[in-house]
């Protein structure tokens, strides 16, 4: 039998706090659905709540904690569905979330990634007094930087249109198999040497030189309880700094082109010599990632080669998405067929 349009992807590690809702609203949604839940050996009661969903979910039992992107490609090599919504278990959906994402990748064939609006919830799923933005997609600064759009700002009518942004946030994304099957690096969807932290962002910016599309759409909403911030980083477990650290550079070497370094290279330089300077002075138990990254490097590189020798994307259309403030386009009344040319025509509109 095959498997269902859409399969729900989430990782769990030691997230009895919030698993049990996350599940419960996921099994309201779109229909027929798959679920498969990869435990990263958590030891909190997680996988005994698991075990109430049997015959409903699909578990996969981790003996160690392989981090959240190896998890997630173990996910998405065992199904084969059209649509993989990567799902963190401190999401909350709204009901409809999963179909209106599916029904805007269905706008445009040449659309990999699609994310909807999350609001901001607190710990342990709280409702906020007041409804502010957690994140509607991702975007990234001349510095190399990447935010979640609309972050702490008031729901408003900024984010309320749908279009194309860079990419979309892990949290809570839709990504097309044809677009994961196209982009992955020697059979990984999600780079496992980001082990944790920014592998959304560097799958991101490989879709986009690759030439495929993220939509945005306020229509599917959801909560997320934003555990890691750059305001709450002295709060945070000192290795997901640590990787943090190792991923921003991580990122520069696999997807940053000659162009955006000749373009930016000033602020780009500045940022990593605070980014350095916070290691040596601040944050010293970050200092690990960089013999971390000594050891990814070659991976990365063999990584960057595969990139770039199957690039699409000019760039002119790169440069529009590293801006100070969130870069977006609007949705084309029509798709355009073939990728290349889609992306000429954006490059010189």
């Amino acid at each position: 039998m095959a498997d269902p349009r859409v399969c729900v992807a989430i990782v769990t590690y030691n997230s009895s706090r919030y698993i049990e809702r996350c599940l419960d609203a996921v099994l309201s949604q779109y229909a027929p659905l798959a679920v498969v839940v990869a435990d990263n050996a958590s030891t909190d009661g997680t996988r005994e709540i698991l075990e109430r969903y049997r015959g409903r979910i699909r578990v996969i039992r981790n003996h160690r904690n392989e981090g959240f992107a190896a998890a997630q490609n173990r996910i998405i090599r065992s199904t084969s569905s059209d649509w993989v919504l990567a799902l963190n278990p401190d999401v909350l959906m709204r009901p409809g979330f999963i179909s209106r994402l599916v029904e805007a990748g269905e706008m445009d064939p040449e659309a990999g990634a699609v994310c909807g609006k999350l609001l901001s919830i607190g710990p342990g799923f709280r409702p906020l007094k007041r409804r502010i933005v957690d994140s509607t997609g991702l975007y990234f600064t001349p510095e190399m930087r990447h935010f979640d759009r609309g972050w702490h700002e008031p729901d408003g009518d900024r984010f309320n249109r749908t279009e194309y942004i860079f990419g979309a946030s892990g949290a809570a994304a839709l990504y097309r198999r044809s677009m994961i099957d196209d982009i992955a690096i020697e059979g990984s969807f999600f780079d496992p040497d980001f082990f944790y932290y920014r592998e959304d962002a560097d799958v991101a910016w490989r879709a986009q030189l690759l030439g495929w599309r993220c939509i945005y759409t306020p229509s599917a909403a959801a909560f997320h309880v934003r555990a890691v911030s750059p305001e709450n980083r002295g709060r945070v477990p000192p290795a997901i700094n640590m990787h943090s650290v190792k991923n921003r550079f991580l990122l520069r070497i696999k997807n940053a082109t000659p162009d955006l370094y000749r373009r930016h290279w000033l602020p780009m330089t500045f940022r990593d010599l605070l980014v350095l300077g916070g290691c040596l002075f601040a944050e010293p138990r970050s200092l690990p990632a960089f013999w971390k990254l000594a050891v990814c490097v070659p991976r990365a590189l063999r990584a960057r080669r595969q990139i770039m020798r199957r690039r699409r994307a000019d760039d002119p259309f790169m440069a529009r998405w590293f801006n100070s403030e969130p870069a977006s386009q609007p949705l084309s009344g029509a798709p355009v067929s073939g990728r290349v040319e889609r992306l000429a025509a954006s490059a010189t509109g």
